[in-house]
């Protein structure tokens, strides 16, 4: 996955309003009017947002009839996590070390710390 598209993924991802958006294209295609419903902002402010997720490739607007539903695209989202996931053997072995801590602690072992001590 190219840069640019991680970084316009990213970019996109990063506003609640954005987020919020996708949760709801998830469940179906919707159209604008649809989509700005719940925000308390108007319907240019709800186009502004889809222009951004547009950009990134995390939506795609059709037309039926007089609509123009937008449709959610995963493959960017898959791609972001294809990246994530190049760091989840860090965090298992981050928090693989911490269990083995707390073990050692439980059972009073190198690790433990005395609780009488003042």
């Amino acid at each position: 996955m190219g840069v640019d598209v991680l970084d316009a993924t990213f970019a996109a991802l990063a506003d609640p309003t954005r987020r919020a958006i996708l949760a709801r294209l998830a469940e179906g295609e919707a159209t604008v009017t649809e989509l700005a419903a719940p925000f308390a902002m108007t319907q240019p402010a709800v186009s502004k947002h889809l222009r951004v997720l547009e950009r990134a490739g995390l939506i795609s607007r059709g037309r039926d009839a007089q609509r123009r539903p937008c449709r959610l695209e995963v493959s960017p989202l898959k791609s972001a996590m294809d990246w994530l996931a190049n760091y989840r053997g860090y965090w298992e072995e981050s928090y693989q070390r911490l269990d083995d801590l707390l073990g050692e602690l439980q059972a009073g072992g190198p690790g433990a710390v005395d609780r009488e001590a003042p």
